[in-house]
């Protein structure tokens, strides 16, 4: 893995949590949440990619249709784990 991709690859990743970020909307703790899930859920998703040889939508060394389906699955999780709030104690 060359360092130019693995820029490509961050820069992918950053950009899919910020646009989930945009469109789901939230503070910086979201924000920051939805960035390192991306990053998270991208890199893994291409590491597994690799790993069953799948080679869709690849770009350069960066396994992009493995990686995306990652980091959606990762955003969508930190978005169901954030929608849970902590309980309010009775009065």
């Amino acid at each position: 893995m060359t360092i130019p991709s693995i820029l490509l690859g961050l820069c992918t990743a950053t950009l899919l949590g910020a646009l989930f970020h945009l469109w789901r909307g939230g503070g910086w703790v979201k924000l920051v949440t939805y960035l390192t899930a991306a990053n998270l859920g991208f890199w893994g998703g291409h590491w597994i990619a690799s790993l069953l040889d799948w080679t869709a939508a690849r770009i350069g060394p960066i396994n992009l249709g493995g990686a995306l389906m990652g980091s959606g699955l990762f955003l969508g999780l930190a978005y169901w784990l954030a929608q849970v709030e902590p309980p309010r104690g009775e009065k």
